[in-house]
């Protein structure tokens, strides 16, 4: 159990000291992200997140904060940082149809980060980024619903951001 305990800690360290290297700027030079630096601070931003997810009649399905298993696991404080899960099952069971495979992608993910200056920033994937890999076996059928869910994720991140 002691040796878990080590493993886990170490992996969290190695995780975390590489977020402190990342900044928006890194994530806005990787292909197919959208990246948008906000004047809300992380807590606003993460209900911003929230709220769109619910107008657009989305799920939150799932979140992940390295910033709460920091201040948890290690007593460390770090920048906010959370991805958030979004999807429906009625895009689930069209994915399915597509591709089994890219039923690993879901849920779509936005990744909320706190900047040095206090502001936060949304980024994400575009799903037809997210899908890409799947559209050989996917067909039209999952470029069709790739499209649909850029589409929507925009107007999520866009609501979120205005």
């Amino acid at each position: 159990m002691r040796s878990l305990t080590i493993i886990i800690t170490l992996f969290t360290s190695l995780f975390l000291s590489q977020i402190t290297l990342a900044n928006a700027n890194d994530l806005a030079k990787q292909k197919g992200w959208v990246v948008i630096k906000t004047t809300y601070d992380y807590p606003t931003m993460v209900k911003h997140v929230n709220m769109a997810a619910k107008a657009n009649k989305i799920g939150i399905v799932s979140r992940a904060s390295a910033t709460v298993g920091a201040a948890k696991v290690l007593k460390k404080k770090i920048p906010g940082n959370m991805v958030v899960g979004l999807y429906h099952p009625r895009f689930a069971v069209r994915m399915l149809e597509a591709s089994i495979a890219a039923g690993i992608e879901a849920p779509i993910r936005v990744y909320i980060t706190e900047n040095t200056d206090g502001t936060a920033t949304l980024s994400y994937k575009t799903p037809s980024t997210v899908f890409a890999p799947y559209m050989a076996t996917g067909g039209e059928k999952l470029k069709a619903l790739a499209a649909e869910l850029d589409t929507l994720f925009a107007k999520i991140a866009k609501d979120a951001t205005k």
